[in-house]
């Protein structure tokens, strides 16, 4: 018998069975493992899974356009290009990121920094790109790298309406103007899908939407872009001739309420704003105020005549055109003697205002300016409009009676003073004013009486013939009513001497009023200052354009201009 080196152990039955057992148990648990995880727990597996391939990709939303009156497009949306990067995903060389930096004009070093954070899932590199650029991004393949559509906003008219529609920011979110006022009704919703991604990053399945992104709404302003351009072009003509620090106008259509015009200078391009100054970026038309100075006085005369107390050809002594009161005394440009009510208003006399407007209780003239919408909202619902200034009757002194008849102690803004002057192209009626557009004339209300607004509108006519303040005001074939304002600035705790605000308010044809036109030139320096040298030519111009835009009937003869040498010496009326 041979004899076998290697020892044979005979192990005992028990321990086969427990190794048997042993192994049945880890098959089972393996079963019951698998059965909950699959089974009553595979929402965590699916979640871990789909971590690692699928993303939910955002997609913006369309902003909603803004045109003019009639369709013309002045702000759009256009689509562009954003880079971004997914710093988990990054895998670039040294090369490839340098590439990166020089095409989206960034340092390789911020790029770097920016990508650092390997936790982050997303962090833009650059926005609005231009198409060239990204084409050249996507060529460098870099995982990690992608493009994500978005909206810049576009202003065709750029600096025309730039005050008026204002801007948004790099989201496309309102930050000034209409822009911002009307965010809501603007803005989209955006919504988003879901997409399977390889371990480069790319798009390889386009699995569901998981929100239908909901584009904003057009609004179509009350803007006429032809009299806008029309209104703009002057003011930028004046304040260059005149040398002015600032200058506004807006143009009221009478039968409904709405701005065909608003202009400011200076002005500011929308489409590039980084140089943009803050100051520029202000709509002074509704945000900034100034004291009115005569173009006050048809609402103190108006005052009167309803109050009943005179009529327009009572007569009042002006000279020697001085009136003290306390320790202030009131002065007129030019001296007069024996004025009526109606040549006060075309003479421009702030003595005579003055007389007039201390016949009447404080709380009557307030009650008139307050009725005709002065310290208050003009309700345009302009993001930043002021309300302007009109103190309680009860503090009023004599001295500030009097200087408020011809508009100094009181504050406004320009649209707040156009708007006012319907009270005398509309028999008396206060309309409300609109930046969107209107389809039908609009029920003002009534604020004084037919006739009392019939007498101060024949009053404003006169200012405009020889004998008046503002006959560079005249219109060929129209017949035309305003109201000149010189008003000194407020410098401290008083009045600088040598600088003036040139305002002129006015509407036509008269006969059946279509425009209101208000202008304002801040600090005109080139030596005139007058509301009728510096503000009326302004208004002539604009308004004898806009109304053949709108093809308004003449209502007088196309020879009616009357521009006397005596009529041209151009009174004063501060």
């Amino acid at each position: 018998m041979t004899h076998n080196p290697i020892p044979y152990i005979v192990l005992p039955a028990w321990r086969s069975r427990i190794l048997g057992v042993f192994l049945l148990l880890s098959f089972l648990g393996l079963v019951v493992r698998a059965i909950y995880l699959q089974g009553m727990h595979s929402d965590f597996l699916q979640q871990k899974g789909e971590l690692r391939y699928s993303r939910v990709i955002e997609i913006s939303a369309h902003r909603g356009m803004i045109t003019d009156r009639h369709g013309e497009p002045l702000a759009i949306s256009t689509p562009v290009e954003s880079v971004w990067a997914s710093p988990r995903d990054m895998d670039a060389t040294p090369v490839q990121l340098k590439k990166l930096a020089n095409l989206i004009g960034m340092d390789v070093v911020e790029v770097r920094k920016r990508i650092s954070n390997q936790q982050r899932d997303f962090v833009y590199l650059r926005r609005h790109l231009p198409p060239d650029i990204t084409a050249k991004v996507v060529e460098l393949d870099i995982p990690g790298i992608y493009l994500k559509r978005e909206f810049r906003r576009y202003y065709p008219t750029g600096e025309l309406t730039a005050h008026m529609l204002g801007f948004t920011d790099i989201d496309d979110n309102g930050q000034e103007g209409i822009e911002l006022g009307w965010q809501d009704t603007l803005a989209g919703k955006s919504g988003s899908r879901r997409v399977i991604k390889d371990r480069k990053g790319r798009i390889v399945e386009d699995v569901e939407s998981i929100l239908e992104p909901k584009p904003g709404q057009d609004i179509a302003l009350s803007i006429d872009s032809k009299i806008q351009y029309l209104a703009y072009r002057e003011l930028k003509r004046a304040m260059e001739i005149h040398k002015a620090k600032a200058g506004e106008i807006v143009v009221l259509d009478t039968q409904t309420g709405e701005v065909l015009a608003l202009a400011n200078l200076p002005t500011y391009n929308p489409n590039n704003r980084i140089k943009t100054n803050s100051g520029r970026a202000r709509n002074r038309v509704l945000t900034d105020v100034f004291e009115p100075g005569s173009t006050l006085k048809p609402f103190t005369i108006a005052s009167a005549l309803e109050a009943g107390g005179i009529k327009p050809d009572t007569i009042f002594q002006t000279a020697p055109g001085t009136l003290t009161i306390g320790k202030a005394t009131i002065s007129d440009s030019h001296r007069e003697g024996f004025l009526t009510v109606a040549q006060v208003i075309q003479k421009s006399s702030n003595v005579g205002a003055a007389k007039i407007a201390l016949t009447l209780q404080p709380q009557t003239l307030w009650e008139t300016f307050s009725r005709s919408g002065f310290g208050a909202s003009t309700g345009s619902g302009f993001p930043g409009e002021v309300n302007g200034k009109l103190r309680p009757y009860q503090t009023w002194r004599p001295i500030e009676q009097a200087t408020m008849s011809f508009g100094y102690g009181i504050s406004v803004n320009l649209l707040q003073l156009a708007r006012a002057y319907t009270l005398f192209s509309e028999e008396g009626k206060l309309k409300p004013v609109s930046l969107l557009k209107v389809n039908k004339p609009v029920v003002g209300v009534q604020v004084i009486s037919r006739d009392t607004a019939l007498a101060v509108s024949k009053m404003l006519e006169m200012v405009v013939r020889p004998g008046g303040t503002a006959p560079l005001a005249q219109i060929s074939g129209y017949r035309v009513a305003g109201k000149t304002g010189t008003s000194h600035k407020i410098k401290g705790n008083g009045y600088a001497k040598d600088k003036y605000i040139a305002t002129f308010v006015g509407y036509a044809p008269v006969s059946k009023p279509r425009l209101i036109i208000a202008v304002m030139l801040d600090e005109p320096s080139a030596g005139q200052y007058f509301g009728g040298t510096v503000a009326a030519p302004v208004f002539s111009q604009v308004m004898a354009g806009a109304l053949r835009i709108l093809n308004v009937p003449h209502d007088a003869p196309i020879d009616n201009l009357v521009l006397s040498p005596a009529a041209l010496k151009l009174k004063g009326d501060v």
